[in-house]
Order: C-alpha cells, then sequence, then structure tokens
C-alpha cells in the first residue's frame, strides 16, 4: 500500500497513506484521521484494516514534517473545530469521492486527536458516518453537533483526559435524534485501541493508563465495522 502525496489545498501539498481492497471495486471510503503521534504504522495499520474490510482508506499526514508549530496547531484545531487541519480533511474526503474506485460514500473515523476531528467533522462535511475513538467532545456538544451524520464512539473509563466524554456525546446526540452506538469501557483508557510505542516515554504512557487493551479494541472494532456496513457501505 502506498505513500503518497495531495493537494491539502491549492498551494500545500501533504504526505498520505492510502489503502485498498484486492479485487474490484467500487468501494466505500474511509478517511483514517491520526492520532497526536502522527502518520505512524499504527495509523497505517488500521488503514489496511479497512482496506481488508472492503474500503478504500486514506490516512492524511496532518503534520507532513512542517514542525512544532504547526503540531500544536493542529492539536488546538482538534479541541476547538478551527483551523487549517479541517480543510486538509475535507480534501481527503473529496479526493476519495473523486476516486473512480470509490462509491463516493464514504466514513470517517479518528482516534485521540484524531477523534476530535471526527467529532467535529461529522456535522461539517459530507460523510455518511463518523467513527469517534477517545475523541475530544465539546461542552456544548448539542450546539456543535446540529446536522450530524451517524457516529459511533468508544472510550475508557479508565481515561482521566476525557472524563465523563462517552455521557456527554451520548446525551448529545440522543438530544438530536442521530443515529448512534457509544460505549465506555470499564477496564479501558485512553488510547486503548492503538499500539502505541514511544521508546523510554512507553512505561510512563503505561503508569497514566495509556495501554492497548485486546478485548476492548476487538469488541470496538466489531461495533465500528456494524456501524459503518449500515451506514456507509
Amino acid at each position: 500500500m502506498p505513500d503518497l502525496k495531495y493537494a491539502a489545498t491549492p498551494s500545500l501539498e501533504l504526505g498520505a497513506y492510502l489503502a485498498t481492497p484486492t479485487g474490484e471495486g467500487p468501494w466505500p471510503g474511509v478517511v483514517v484521521v491520526m492520532d497526536a503521534l502522527g502518520l505512524s504504522d499504527d495509523i497505517k495499520s488500521i488503514a489496511d484494516r479497512f482496506a481488508a474490510n472492503g474500503y478504500v482508506a486514506f490516512a492524511p499526514n496532518l503534520y507532513s514534517g512542517r514542525g512544532v508549530k504547526c503540531v500544536v496547531a493542529t492539536l488546538a484545531a482538534s479541541r476547538s473545530g478551527k483551523g487549517e487541519a479541517y480543510d486538509h480533511i475535507e480534501a481527503a474526503r473529496k479526493l476519495l469521492a473523486d476516486r473512480a474506485d470509490c462509491t463516493g460514500k464514504i466514513g470517517v473515523i479518528g482516534f485521540c486527536m484524531g477523534g476530535g476531528f471526527a467529532v467535529y467533522s461529522a456535522p461539517r462535511f459530507d460523510f455518511a458516518a463518523a467513527s469517534v475513538n477517545y475523541g475530544e467532545v465539546p461542552g456544548d456538544a448539542v450546539n456543535k453537533l446540529v446536522g450530524a451524520c451517524p457516529i459511533v464512539a468508544s472510550y475508557g473509563k479508565r481515561d482521566k483526559t476525557l472524563p465523563n466524554r462517552a455521557a456527554r456525546l451520548e446525551s448529545a446526540l440522543t438530544t438530536l435524534g442521530v443515529a448512534h452506538d457509544v460505549k465506555e469501557y470499564p477496564n479501558a483508557g485512553h488510547s486503548f485501541m492503538n499500539k502505541v510505542s514511544v521508546g523510554p516515554l512507553t512505561p510512563a504512557l503505561h503508569f497514566l493508563g495509556f495501554d492497548f487493551v485486546q478485548d476492548a479494541n476487538e469488541d470496538s472494532w466489531s461495533r465500528i465495522l456494524a456501524f459503518f456496513k449500515t451506514h456507509v457501505d
């Protein structure tokens, strides 16, 4: 599966990773939004998993080597709902929609920082469904999520960085009448679907509850794929 570049704006090219199913399309698509660690092998493996399940998966590199200032701005955008990164996500969606091997029905999935982007993208862009995995949820979620596409979301009860976000999201989506599946796993913390390795900092992340949890991961994937089959396929 290739690494490539794409036109994120008329004047900016960003890196990306593309994963396509075997056989003949067209297939539905999914934009895979990276976590705070960037377009890692872990994020690429998630794109590959979608391709194995019949989706054209496109993972943009929202950093693309543009330095610390870009990283800080991108992290802030995932929490505020404002910033150029949203243009880059929409450009990724349009790229998929224009591909001959894509049906034009496209979902978005994000993890950690990417989960925040998925929340804010759900009402903003023409996605058929969004998968939010331990992403930030705005305090005024009812106002911010008006017109959102269907959302499937997974959180960890042990996640001290995002307390009560699952309940906040579920309450808002219920109020708005948006189709959803929100679940909080009691044995999981933050990043329980990601195999994170950051060298000497890895033990500290484990101490803070940033652990891969196999059973919660597989249950989340089962729910995500079933939800996307209903709303994106």
